[in-house]
């Protein structure tokens, strides 16, 4: 994301009134929607980029290109189901928290359609 990307996007309110007291949101201090399953993520991602490794190991042993071509497949899968996982707990957490708190619902799904838009063009 560009500086002016950042700078467009519009702070949602807080749920925490301390957080908000502060000038900040609970996403500026690191609560996120993917937050509670924070090790099942890094677990997952460890386990694609275990993936990812054994895609360079095939291409070092000369492995035949269709079998590589298998492990791409299932590792793009794989980052791609991560992504759908990370939307549905935006979803849940941010769009949720905007919209009962009275923050900017518009902004909140105008963000996740823009997400969305990026996870189709690849």
């Amino acid at each position: 994301m560009t500086t002016t990307e950042a700078e467009q996007l519009t702070p949602e309110v807080t749920a925490d009134p301390a957080v908000a007291a502060a000038g900040g949101t609970d996403h500026d201090h690191g609560v996120h929607g993917y937050h509670k399953q924070k090790d099942e993520h890094l677990k997952r991602l460890r386990r694609i980029e275990g993936q990812i490794r054994g895609l360079q190991r095939m291409v070092d042993e000369d492995v035949y290109c269709i079998d590589i071509l298998t492990q791409v497949s299932a590792s793009t899968k794989a980052l791609q189901s991560f992504a759908l996982q990370l939307l549905e707990e935006h979803l849940r957490h941010c769009v949720a928290d905007a919209a009962t708190s009275g923050g900017d619902i518009d902004a909140k799904v105008e963000e996740a359609t823009k997400a969305i838009a990026r996870m189709l063009r690849t």
